[in-house]
């Protein structure tokens, strides 16, 4: 039997206030208070395992980590209550979590779950889906809705929607990404949608196996570009077939951009999901 017992969080939190989710020294992050409240509840240091780290200022409806936690500790934290361990680690967290910001919780946990050993929340995953959201005109901006960028220019809608259709598939996104040492850039794009909402807000819409770091504001920013007429559509794939980082694509700026989900394959799978999103990924010969 083992002494420790895997635990998937399922986590939101508004991005604003937070340096990103890696823990950083002396700087505030999801990850470094959910330690923190993980280790005032299991009275001992635990390490955090996330799906996808979110840059500074970036949102999450529903993030997920997972957590090792020992066995002895997981069975004893209903107490005496009739609640199940899970549901008492979320409460509790959400107590201290609580405690920890001068205001309003801007993180949460929405569950707490037992996992298989197999389970890994970065690995194991088999899809990311992101929004991005953008006022372009004077009238939508709305200083209180912290999810929502201000875009410079009115955006053409239908011309970035053409334009996105050059980013479909699998390919060697660097030119839209911050590289990692050692990492790829290769990564399959599934969905990148440009709408107009109910409210008229301009919404991307986002879904890959997995994403590079900055790839998604860069994508937007770029598209933004096209939006405002200050590049023509074939530009994005111009950018994408240099393979080399343009300086002439701009960062969108992180508030508008929100994690929506995370996926993973049926439990019987996440060990070979896992195995898989280790192989550093080539393009075929074309």
């Amino acid at each position: 039997m083992s002494d420790t017992q895997r635990v998937r969080l399922d986590i939101a939190y508004a991005g604003g206030a937070f340096h990103g989710w890696a823990a950083q020294p002396g700087l505030r992050t999801v990850e470094g208070m959910l330690a923190e409240a993980l280790a005032t509840i299991t009275r001992g240091t635990v390490a955090l395992t996330v799906a996808g780290r979110t840059d500074a200022g970036v949102h999450a409806a529903w993030q997920v980590a997972h957590v090792d936690i020992a066995s002895e500790v997981w069975d004893g934290l209903p107490g005496r209550s009739t609640r199940s361990s899970g549901e008492a680690l979320a409460d509790r967290l959400n107590g201290v979590l609580g405690h920890m910001c001068e205001a309003d919780p801007d993180v949460i946990v929405r569950s707490a779950a037992p996992v298989a050993d197999t389970f890994d929340a970065r690995f194991s995953a088999c899809g990311r889906h992101y929004r991005y959201l953008a006022a372009d005109l004077r009238a939508l901006a709305c200083p209180w809705r912290l999810d929502v960028a201000v875009a410079k220019r009115p955006l053409d809608v239908a011309a970035m929607g053409e334009a996105a259709r050059a980013l479909i598939g699998e390919h060697d996104f660097l030119p839209f990404a911050k590289p990692r040492p050692g990492a790829t850039t290769i990564r399959h794009l599934k969905q990148l949608d440009v709408s107009r909402t109910p409210d008229g807000l301009v919404a991307f819409t986002l879904h890959a196996d997995a994403f590079c770091h900055s790839q998604v504001r860069f994508m937007v920013g770029a598209l933004m570009r096209v939006g405002e007429r200050a590049r023509p559509i074939g530009w994005i794939g111009d950018v994408l077939r240099a393979g080399v980082r343009d300086s002439a694509v701009p960062v969108a700026p992180a508030r508008g951009l929100t994690l929506v989900r995370v996926d993973y394959p049926a439990p019987e799978n996440y060990a070979a999901q896992a195995e898989r999103a280790r192989v550093v990924r080539t393009l075929p010969a074309r």
